[in-house]
């Protein structure tokens, strides 16, 4: 089938290399049962890749589901996704069918596969294998016939490394792994999604489509979308209901940008992540090196509101000059000519900085714990989480 033909099917825009490698990958693979892998960040559109792939297949007048893994709290998903018997469990009235039973014959969208519970990873690990699962409370094996299309945000390898995602559920899940790049390795389409989406948004607002000068259009090609596909879709919205011109410049459109680029954290040499990829040991990364500029921006300030007789009786190597922050109980003294010596201790406790940091996300975010969740680097089910064990208030 034409690739081009496929993309106008399906809305998608964009001629890179990367973006038409994944795509001939899913339309070879999808007359096929085949379990496949989609990869990529958080907004770069995987489940358009589950929806090309159910409906070239012979399965496509059979049902199809999308179910997102991280968003059903761990004590309900093995219900959710294999059905329970009635009485199985407190609030178990009647008995409840699962997803793997209703689309029987048809196709089931596993997004956000690494967030499954060890438990759920083998019940799912079973229908793979022998198309067998057991309803929550039962002892009797059921058949089902269900192509699985799984998604993930985060390096399953790493998880598997970890041991926090089964080594052999991985690689039953990754027969055909499909790759869907990030906006930012897509520069030369960002352009062509923009106009895109403002043309559709003028429409919906019945406005006049918002247009970009050189400048602007260079600014947008070379901002880095941590939120790829959705975050330029939400920009292309607010400019085609806010903008004041029509034809906007580079200084406008920087207005609705947000200013928050990713910063570059410390991380081994070589090693490579994905948006959303941090561990709590990342985390308490991010954390200690916004207390170390933190800290610097105060010595900046004291320095200035100092002497220069008193800057020269400073007798004191501040801890952190080897670039490394201050460790746990470790004192920095200075020296006033007429004071006697001040003492600070910074406390580094990992337990106080998460807390601070989830409720400076909180608060960023109004309350909305999806995208804290995703500013923090972390899942929804992870974040609520921290947030009980925390016990901060939403």
């Amino acid at each position: 089938m034409d690739l081009q033909a496929i993309k106008n099917r399906f809305g998608i825009i964009g001629n890179s290399p990367a973006l038409n490698h994944a795509l001939n990958i899913a339309i070879q693979v999808a007359p096929t049962d085949l379990t496949c892998l989609v990869t990529g960040e958080s907004g770069v559109g995987k489940e358009s890749f589950s929806h090309i792939i159910h409906q070239l297949s012979t399965r496509k007048h059979n049902p199809f589901i999308a179910v997102n893994c991280g968003a059903i709290p761990e004590g309900t998903i093995d219900s959710e996704l294999f059905g329970h018997e009635k009485g199985s469990f407190t609030g178990a009235h009647e008995a409840r069918k699962g997803y793997f039973e209703t689309v029987n014959g048809g196709t089931i969208f596993l997004d956000e596969i690494s967030e499954l519970p060890h438990g759920t990873q083998a019940r799912l690990l079973r229908v793979l294998e022998s198309q067998e699962f057991i309803r929550v409370g039962s002892s009797k094996v059921q058949k089902t016939d269900v192509r699985v299309v799984a998604a993930s945000n985060v390096n399953l390898l790493e998880r598997v490394s970890t041991g926090r995602f089964r080594e052999d559920l991985y690689y039953r899940l990754s027969t055909v792994p499909i790759k869907v790049p990030p906006l930012r390795d897509r520069r030369e389409d960002i352009p062509l999604l923009f106009r895109k989406f403002c043309l559709d948004f003028a429409d919906k607002y019945k406005a006049t489509p918002i247009q970009l000068d050189d400048e602007a259009k260079e600014l947008l090609m070379n901002y880095r979308w941590p939120g790829n596909v959705r975050e330029l879709k939400n920009v292309a919205e607010q400019i085609s209901v806010l903008a004041k011109n029509k034809v906007m410049t580079a200084a406008e459109l920087r207005e609705f940008l947000p200013d928050n680029q990713p910063s570059m954290l410390p991380a081994l040499t070589g090693a490579t992540h994905q948006a959303g990829d941090f561990t709590e040991r990342e985390l308490l990364y991010k954390v200690l090196f916004d207390m170390r500029n933190d800290i610097t921006e105060l010595k900046k300030i004291v320095f200035g509101l100092m002497s220069p007789e008193q800057v020269q009786k400073i007798n004191f190597m501040p801890a952190e000059t080897n670039g490394t922050p201050m460790q746990q109980g470790e004192k920095a003294v200075v020296l006033d000519s007429s004071a006697a010596p001040i003492e600070v201790e910074e406390s580094l406790s990992l337990e106080n900085s998460e807390r601070e940091l989830i409720k400076k996300a909180l608060k960023k975010y109004r309350g909305r714990r999806k995208n804290a969740a995703r500013e923090l680097g972390i899942s929804e089910r992870t974040l609520y989480r921290k947030i009980k064990e925390y016990n901060i208030p939403e």
